[in-house]
């Protein structure tokens, strides 16, 4: 029976409250075997592969946090990254709750996203919950600023924000990490000079803002505003990346000139970008793919689409 077989109908099981046999413990890797995998030129070990919950949110919403992260130790996944901290499927479960979950799976709590309003409004509260989920990052998947404020100032009012925002996870040992799409790339609306990025990276403080480089979004970004390279970012400031979203992409007609796949079917070259960036084992790579949920049910759905996806990043080599 092929092991794709194997695990869909194990991952049915789940769906219907079989308890699974298979850890996370017995899935990780040693430290010897990491050295040995990177000897043979891994690109990205074992151990710095994650997911983005947004990716299989739709499992979260109908199974719960339980029977997610039991699936995801099985396929190999060692880190995660929240999108929330929820379940319809799970009601009033709380953080410490999920922590002991992820404890429960050999699962490690990477990072989460969280709104730049929540941090506003009670970023202590948002802090409290990355320290008992055991988070060494947490940061935002907002734009800085609205559409109408993409200038020098409205970025420089921002970036002041978000070296606010670093200094208080600072405080409490924690990083605070912004994550990108394609409109930070774009230029300022009044000065078509300057970079929006470009200033981000300037006027915060890299010892209190780090940077969650989607690869996806940075690629699409060099297609509507063209004239940089995104591995030159990571190759100019590679303290200031900890974490990537391996996201794909294939070559379309659409404005944004690519589609999301998952990893590994499209046409973004992740081998040429993580050799150039030069530092193995560095970074965490964690899968995201915003339409996974609407893959095909006859191959595995998101679930599937995550096997597969793990499967193209580990095989990574170079």
């Amino acid at each position: 029976m092929a092991r794709s077989e194997i695990n869909r109908r194990r991952f049915l099981g789940a769906v219907a409250g079989t308890t699974m046999a298979v850890t996370a413990a017995g899935l990780a890797a040693p430290s010897a075997a990491n050295a040995a995998n990177a000897a043979k030129g891994m690109l990205v070990p074992p151990g710095k592969i994650g997911i983005q919950l947004f990716t299989i949110r739709n499992l979260v919403s109908s199974l719960g946090f339980r029977v997610v992260f039991e699936e995801l130790a099985r396929l190999g996944y060692q880190n995660v990254e929240f999108a929330g901290y929820s379940s319809p499927a799970e009601p009033g479960i709380t953080v410490q709750q999920i922590r002991q979950l992820l404890d429960d799976n050999g699962l490690t709590g990477i990072g989460s996203h969280v709104g730049l309003n929540a941090f506003r409004s009670n970023i202590e509260l948002e802090l409290d919950r990355a320290e008992i989920l055991g988070l060494p990052f947490i940061g935002t998947a907002n734009e800085p600023v609205t559409a109408a404020n993409r200038t020098v100032a409205g970025y420089r009012a921002a970036a002041a924000e978000f070296n606010a925002f670093g200094a208080a996870a600072q405080a409490r040992g924690l990083r605070w990490y912004h994550h990108n799409h394609q409109n930070e790339f774009r230029l300022a609306a009044d000065d078509p000079g300057v970079r929006l990025y470009d200033l981000l990276l300037s006027e915060t403080d890299p010892k209190l803002v780090f940077l969650e480089m989607d690869i996806y979004w940075a690629y699409v970004g060099q297609h509507i505003a063209p004239g940089f390279d995104p591995i030159d970012y990571v190759v100019a400031n590679r303290l200031r990346y900890p974490l990537f979203h391996a996201k794909d992409g294939r070559r379309s007609a659409a404005a944004n000139g690519y589609d999301i796949v998952e990893f590994g079917a499209g046409d973004i070259d992740f081998q040429r970008f993580y050799t150039s960036i030069g530092s193995r084992g560095r970074h965490y790579s964690l899968y995201e793919q915003d339409n996974a949920p609407n893959t095909s049910p006859d191959a595995g759905g998101a679930l599937g689409a995550a096997e597969r996806s793990f499967d193209a990043i580990y095989g990574l080599r170079g």
